[in-house]
């Protein structure tokens, strides 16, 4: 038995559950709601490639235990988003939160709070995580600032870490919540939810 099964989450904003190939069209969508993919720091996929990336994020479930997923947004069930547990550590109870981006007119709303409170309650509390962590380019500025909202710490920045498609090397800042953090970064999701 994989550590990550697949698993639909619900919550009052979002339904997540995993990708499959019938979400092309819904994935197609939410990216070009903000031509995501020409974010150069971000991996949303074109148009043309949307395909491409949902038969690579499969294999990497397949091959890795990796799990991703489409966000729809509630109550009209659009696909507003993606996102993924991967870099899964199941000798460590460790996974990484990540691959999440959203449509434009799902960024600040309520969509990614509760994503991640749905996401790390599973992780903690059903999967018995230890350390749950997000990692994003240090150019993402909106992204970082996203992070710590969740209320996850900085660990540092992997300089030099990846090389781009385009060839530039990628610096990652590394975030992190570990178990004994976790009630208290429920308790701050759920009051922001309901604000």
């Amino acid at each position: 038995m994989a550590f990550v099964e697949p698993v639909a989450l619900e919550g009052r904003h979002v339904r997540i559950e995993p990708l499959a190939h019938e979400h092309a069209e819904g994935v197609r969508a939410a990216a070009a709601d903000g031509e995501l993919w020409r974010l150069w720091y971000t991996s949303v996929p074109a148009p043309d490639k949307t395909t491409e990336w949902i038969d690579i994020a499969l294999d990497v479930r397949q091959r890795l235990g990796a799990m991703p997923f489409v966000v729809r947004e509630k109550p009209g069930g659009d696909i507003v988003g993606a996102t993924r547990y991967f870099n899964v550590d199941a000798p460590n109870r460790r996974l990484e939160i990540g691959h999440t981006w959203y449509a434009k007119r799902a960024q600040r709303t309520a969509v990614n709070t509760e994503c991640k409170l749905l996401l790390l309650t599973h992780a903690f509390e059903a999967l018995g995580c230890i350390a749950v962590e997000f990692r994003t380019s240090s150019f993402n500025f909106q992204s970082r600032e996203a992070i710590a909202r969740l209320g996850a710490k900085q660990d540092g920045i992997l300089r030099s870490h990846q090389i781009l498609p385009d060839g530039t090397l990628r610096d990652t800042v590394v975030f992190s919540i570990i178990a004994p953090e976790w009630p208290a970064v429920k308790r701050h999701l759920v009051f922001r939810l309901e604000k």
